[in-house]
């Protein structure tokens, strides 16, 4: 019935260009708008500068500042990737030196494990592997030790205490300070729960800890061990007692990034069961939630339709279809949201598909990346020229509607373009680096692997920039092959100790210990003869490094806040 409803309309709605468009998106001057993506990153980013620093983001509208995620300077840890890719290594050194002395995460601030991750550890870490391309000279041992990752490792320890939970899902909300409050609501949304792994796997891999991937593929098992019998996930979910508060299923707001981060969490790791797992989730999305090319909100345990509504943190998706190589059905879908972008100048944070309009209370644009980010992934992936009218509609539109004197501001309603005073962080650390990457073909990033440098670790000859950059959920690009040069060589470097020691002791016919290279500060580990003892040793190192205050809280119960269409909002919004 939903089927035959909707039909005609989304027919309307996924008209596809004229024939004509390719063509006039063949003539664009793709080096023209590249310099115009330049200059709008250089006109936010000063504005910041000049009237928001330190403060985490700029109000363009007033030309000052306000914290919003925790009192980080995050626009600067945000956008200090972007400024590489765009070319400016003197900013880029000079941004480090200004972060290292002037950020602090002792504070007393209640903060967003999930957006701290991403905004944060994710910025700090891109910096971190990024530094030797930006010409800072690196301390010995890089990339297992520096300044950016220690800084990078001391916020996601401040993360840890929220995973304390009986089911292994965090909090949504911690005290840098104190750890996880009295009180606090254990509700989280689901990409709350499973947008960690990237981040974290990659901190375990570059320090040698185990404890940072260890607690993010938990939460995510969890998350997989509680979805429903028709292979779907709910919205909200209570991280003490594992019951679904909010059961709208679909591929946005809530969700969203659990699902990019199995795919890139795959990618990153080369993890099949990681890859399994999204695969399974695509069978029920597909099967479930798409209609026309369009995905649904449904009921998590009957599949039913609850709200035929498209969200524009949902145009992230093309590019995740890209990711596995599912190229046409992810153009069909780009199409369809195209269309939306076309209608307003921008895509609505709320769309009701059969109407083919905004939804009440959501006629906002603040300036996402997510259908730019879409279109860089698919510009790669085919060479499409739509693609390229697509990122051209995007400045146009964005220059006209949202340029202020001092920055870009949030619109409130793109039905009349009121504008609202704010400019979130990943408009340059996300928006702004995906529209470049768009029109810059040759840029770092898009590297095939024909270019790369030869790293000396302690572990060995490491090859790093050699290209398949990573992007986090906030589009900061992490090398893969970063992960290979401190943990894996050093258990290469182990066995072949191993080797050594085992053709010395039968030449010399006697045993002796050998000492193995401590791990970052965890001490000395001296491998027995005898494996028992390797084990003993084993266990102490893990247990030694998980010791870490890790909070444990009573929960309070959700009946401050209220679920709708598959958000949570205070009562009083």
């Amino acid at each position: 019935a939903m089927r035959r409803f909707l039909g005609p309309l989304l027919c309307l709605l996924a008209l596809r260009l004229p024939a004509s468009s390719g063509a006039a998106a063949r003539g664009l001057d793709v080096a023209s708008y590249r310099e115009r993506v330049r200059a709008m990153f250089y006109h936010a980013y000063e504005h910041y500068l000049e009237s928001a620093f330190p403060y985490d983001e700029l109000r363009p509208l007033t030309c000052d500042g306000q914290d919003t995620w925790g009192s980080f300077s995050l626009t600067l840890i945000d956008a200090l990737d972007t400024l590489l890719i765009l070319g400016n290594v003197s900013e880029f050194q000079r941004v480090v030196n200004v972060l290292q002395e002037g950020v602090d995460f002792d504070i007393d601030v209640n903060a967003s494990v999930f957006e701290t991750n991403i905004r944060v550890v994710g910025g700090l870490l891109s910096a971190h592997l990024l530094s030797r391309k930006a010409g800072l000279e690196v301390e010995a041992g890089w990339p297992c030790s520096g300044p950016l990752l220690r800084m990078a490792e001391e916020a996601a320890r401040k993360l840890l205490p929220a995973f304390q939970t009986p089911t292994g899902m965090p909090y949504g909300t911690v005290n840098l300070l104190h750890g996880v409050n009295p009180g606090e609501t254990p509700v989280t949304c689901t990409a709350g729960i499973g947008t960690f792994i990237v981040e974290f796997a990659t901190l375990s891999h570059l320090t040698g800890d185990p404890v940072f991937e260890d607690v993010a593929r938990k939460a995510l098992k969890a998350l997989w061990k509680n979805r429903s019998d028709i292979g779907l996930v709910g919205n909200h979910i209570d991280v003490i007692t594992a019951k679904w508060v909010a059961q709208d299923a679909g591929i946005g707001a809530g969700v969203d990034s659990y699902f990019e981060y199995l795919v890139k969490g795959a990618i990153l790791l080369q993890d099949k069961e990681l890859m399994s797992m999204f695969l399974e989730y695509n069978k029920a999305i597909k099967n479930y939630t798409k209609f026309d090319d369009w995905y649904l909100w449904v009921q998590m345990y009957k599949g039913t339709v609850s709200m035929p509504v498209f969200q524009s943190l949902e145009a992230y998706w093309p590019g995740l279809q890209s990711l596995i190589g599912d190229v046409d059905n992810a153009m069909r879908t780009f199409l369809n949201y195209y269309t939306v972008w076309k209608q307003f100048g921008g895509l609505p944070e709320f769309y009701n598909i059969p109407q083919g309009y905004t939804v009440d209370k959501r006629e906002g644009y603040p300036l996402r990346p997510e259908l730019i980010e879409s279109a860089m992934y698919l510009y790669r992936a085919t060479r499409d020229p739509t693609l390229l009218e697509l990122g051209r509609d995007a400045v146009e539109s964005i220059e006209k509607i949202s340029k202020v004197d001092c920055g870009f501001a949030t619109i409130k309603d793109l039905r009349d373009h009121r504008l609202d005073n704010r400019m979130e962080s990943f408009f340059l650390a996300e928006t702004i680096k995906y529209l470049y990457l768009l029109f810059d073909p040759d840029n770092f990033i898009h590297n095939d692997g024909s270019d790369f440098d030869v790293v000396v670790t302690p572990y060995g000859e490491c090859v790093l920039n050699a290209g398949g950059y990573i992007f986090n959920t906030e589009a900061h690009p992490i090398d893969p092959a970063a992960l290979h040069c401190c943990r894996k060589r050093r258990e290469e470097q182990w066995e072949v100790e191993d080797l050594m020691r085992e053709f010395y002791s039968r030449k010399k016919t006697k045993k002796f210990t050998l000492k193995r290279a401590p791990d970052h500060g965890e001490g000395e580990n001296v491998k027995d003869s005898q494996d028992a003892s390797s084990e003993k040793a084993g266990e102490k190192r893990n247990s030694k490094k998980s010791s870490h205050s890790l909070l444990s809280c009573p929960s309070q119960s959700f009946n401050s806040k209220l679920a709708v269409l598959g958000q949570v909002f205070l009562d009083n919004t």
